[in-house]
This record gives structure tokens, C-alpha cells and sequence, in this order.
């Protein structure tokens, strides 16, 4: 079975990264493990030696019988849809805890990162291979020319570490991007006083042009006097820090009205 360049897929065929990246997740807390793009199950066999049930979410309706042939005696759940569209509050339950784990789609690794946001109150867990690129952006702290929106809202919640880097070789076809496999360790799912909304809102209106001072900003969302009295309004977004960020929102959630 040949990839599909439509679906974005680089099979990982090195069974060392795959075992690698299994033993990586901490299902503490958690009562289910959703695999996103199991392709050919490399990933899959090593998921289901732990104890919690494994959910193999598919987009490729032609991977599915491949699935089922090799993992058919086994107590993996086979989902054939779009990550991104799939309703896990449905598959799962409303309450239910998970890990999200993956050698995910580069294409829409970014969204799959914010549906994990999303769902952060019952995701206490997340880890996956990314384009090498993709993961510095996540990981990156505030200072660095790589920090942006990604990489505050989920530092504003998650605690990102990078597990290791991979090669192109570890893939079918071998992708023309390093790799590497990163993890979300959640320390927080609410922040008191400020909705989640609020808060992508301000980093994302800060990041719309991230050259330029927060006093430049085009559709600036707070008053120059609040900016000059947290001393920010000289700063550029990726100078800020996540707590920075966090008080803007605050301070935006005090002047909107109710």
C-alpha cells in the first residue's frame, strides 16, 4: 500500500521510534488512548500493550482493512474519520479522560495541536511526531524567534518537551523535513478569570504583525495606558511571557463588557 500524498502520509516504518514514542505516553489519569493516522499500525502494536483501550482514528478508508487483518484479534477500536471533524465527546463520552497520541500529519499537525487545546480539560496528555520545524514553534520559549501563538496557548496550559529527533530514513516515503517527537504535559486546564477565548484572542491579535511593538499593533485590543502600565507597550510579541500574555487577557476581561 503506497502513500497518499492527499493525505500526507510518510508510513514510519523504524520500529525502535516506534517502541520509542509508545513508551513515551503517560496514560496517568487518563482512561483511553486515541492514536491519530495509525497507518499501518507500527505505532498501533506497541500502543495496545498497555491496558487502556486504544481508538485508531483513519482517515484512509483503504488503511482500515489492513487494521482489522492485523490487529483483528485484539481490543483496538478502529474509527474511520477526520481527526479534526470527529466529535470525541461522542466517541468517548463527556467525561472521559485520554491520551492523544501519533505520527500525525504534518499538513495538520498545527489543527490537531488546538483540538487537543480544545479538549484540554479531558486530555491530560499528548504526544507525537511532528515536522522538526513544527515542534520548535511548540516547545519554543517567550525570546526566541521561533515562540508565536501555538507556542503560548499551549504553554499557557501545557508543559511541552521535546523526546527525541528522527530522520527522513525512518519513513516510507522519506519526507524532505527532519522530525522529531515532542509531548504536552498538562499542569493546568483553566486559567481563573480568564476564558480560553479571551486569551487566544489577545495572542493572536499581538502575533498579527510580530515585527512590530505591541503599540502597533492593527486592531490593538487594549487602551495604550493599560500597555504602558504593565510596561509592555515597547515590546514585541515573542518578548513577552506566557504570564504576560495571561494579564492582558485579564485586563481585557475587566473592560469588556458583560
Amino acid at each position: 500500500m503506497r502513500a497518499k500524498k492527499s493525505f500526507g502520509q510518510h508510513f514510519l516504518i523504524e520500529e525502535t521510534i516506534a517502541q520509542r514514542l509508545a513508551d513515551a505516553v503517560d496514560t496517568a489519569g487518563a482512561e483511553a488512548v486515541i492514536e491519530v493516522g495509525p497507518g499501518k499500525g507500527v505505532l498501533t502494536k506497541y500502543l495496545l500493550r498497555q491496558p487502556l483501550p486504544v481508538y485508531a482514528v483513519e482517515l484512509d478508508r483503504d488503511m482500515i482493512p489492513i487494521l482489522k487483518s492485523e490487529f483483528g484479534k485484539t481490543s483496538l477500536h478502529n474509527i474511520q474519520a477526520d481527526i479534526l471533524r470527529l466529535h470525541i465527546h461522542e466517541l468517548l463520552g463527556a467525561t472521559t479522560n485520554f491520551v492523544l497520541v501519533g505520527n500525525f500529519p504534518y499538513n495538520i499537525s498545527s489543527q490537531i495541536v488546538f483540538l487537543g487545546l480544545q479538549y484540554r480539560h479531558q486530555m491530560p496528555f499528548m504526544a507525537g511526531m511532528f515536522q522538526k520545524e513544527m515542534a520548535e514553534r511548540i516547545i519554543s520559549p517567550p525570546g526566541s524567534k521561533s515562540f508565536g501563538v501555538i507556542s503560548a496557548l499551549v504553554q499557557a496550559y501545557y508543559k511541552p518537551e521535546l523526546l527525541f529527533n528522527v530522520k527522513p530514513g525512518s519513513f516510507l516515503p522519506p519526507p524532505k523535513v527532519n522530525s522529531s517527537v515532542i509531548s504536552l504535559t498538562r499542569y493546568r486546564s483553566e486559567i481563573e478569570g480568564v476564558p480560553f477565548q479571551t486569551l487566544r484572542q489577545v495572542v493572536k491579535i499581538s502575533f498579527s504583525q510580530r515585527r512590530k511593538k505591541l503599540r502597533n499593533t492593527p486592531g490593538q485590543l487594549l487602551p495604550e495606558d493599560i500597555l504602558k502600565d504593565e510596561n509592555v507597550i515597547d515590546m514585541r510579541p515573542e518578548q513577552l511571557t506566557v504570564d504576560q500574555f495571561i494579564m492582558l487577557a485579564r485586563h481585557l476581561v475587566d473592560i469588556q463588557p458583560t
